[in-house]
């Protein structure tokens, strides 16, 4: 499970850059198309925090949809899942958005 390696690095981050502050809110983005699970994000955030100063903070997480556009017709379209199919049924398509994984911000006590 890459999550948890994936939270642990975000937990390290926020420690390190907050010099061992409490922490209250974290926020992160996750793209649909990351290949990121963002429940799992939040189970491990809960298990890794404790103990730290971030234990009890509140992880809010941002999940944008994907967005491609295809090479084929032109059309610009939605995507919710890791499916690169344009609704004309060509797989020549650009992703544009959705792929995104950030720590955005941080508030601390």
């Amino acid at each position: 499970m890459h999550e948890l390696s994936i939270t642990q690095s975000v937990i390290d981050t926020v420690v390190e850059r907050t010099q061992g502050a409490r922490v209250k809110v974290v926020r992160l983005t996750i793209g649909r198309l990351s290949g990121v699970v963002p429940d799992s994000v939040r189970f491990c955030f809960e298990l890794i925090a404790d103990g730290t100063p971030l234990q009890g903070a509140r992880l809010d997480i941002h999940e944008p949809v994907g967005r491609a556009s295809c090479r084929g017709c032109g059309q610009r379209f939605e995507l919710r899942e890791l499916i690169l199919l344009c609704p004309c049924g060509s797989a020549d398509v650009s992703v544009e958005d959705g792929q995104q994984l950030a720590l955005t911000s941080v508030e601390v006590a």
